[in-house]
């Protein structure tokens, strides 16, 4: 695979740091894919429990690993996982889809619990309109508590990835995007591809 340039966006983003991620990131997602597989080809069960749970914890232990010499990063631990911080930003894993479709179709299964909060906390700001229907608004819930690990200034990168155990990383891009509450849909402010390795 010819190395991928940053593009503008990623350049800004990351500084000098945007020509390694753009090759390590996608090889970190490859990789947690591997293990998630050899997984379950080693637990032999009719369903994918152990690919699913095995690809959860290894995106986050890749991610960790191959990002930990980058100049400048900084691990955090977020409920019981490594998430890393590079320029400013942490970078977040989330396999949106087992199959093939696009990242605008990325939607959250929860509209609470960490996932939900470190978007609304760390994501942009909301390009979705407001209307005052004088009605009472609710009671905001109080954000995760393992965020108070994070300055609150830190930006959010999201890594969005579609995989399955038989094709693996079928598309992967990183950006940046709110939560639209109503529906848990991800309403992305900037996304872009990342080149997926090859097999």
């Amino acid at each position: 695979m010819s190395a991928q340039p940053p593009t503008p966006w990623a350049r800004k983003t990351f500084g000098d740091t945007a020509d390694t991620l753009v090759q390590t990131v996608p090889a970190c997602l490859a990789r947690a894919h591997d293990r998630a597989r050899n997984g379950q080809q080693g637990v032999h069960t009719q369903t994918l429990e152990a690919y699913g749970h095995g690809l959860y914890a290894a995106q986050y232990e890749e991610l960790a690993a191959g990002l930990e010499n980058v100049a400048g990063a900084t691990a955090v631990r977020l409920q019981g996982r490594t998430v890393v911080v590079i320029a400013e930003h942490v970078l977040y894993p989330i396999r949106y889809a087992k199959r093939d479709v696009p990242v605008t179709e990325a939607r959250l299964r929860k509209a609470f619990g960490l996932r939900a909060d470190l978007i609304r906390r760390h994501g942009p700001d909301s390009i979705q309109g407001t209307f005052d229907l004088g009605l009472e608004e609710p009671p905001e819930h109080e954000i995760h508590r393992d965020l108070e690990r994070l300055p609150a200034d830190l930006g959010l990168i999201l890594i969005a990835y579609a995989c399955n155990m038989a094709h693996g990383v079928m598309r992967l891009e990183w950006g940046t995007a709110e939560l639209r509450q109503e529906d848990r849909y991800l309403i992305w402010h900037h996304h872009e591809p990342l080149a997926i390795p090859g097999p």
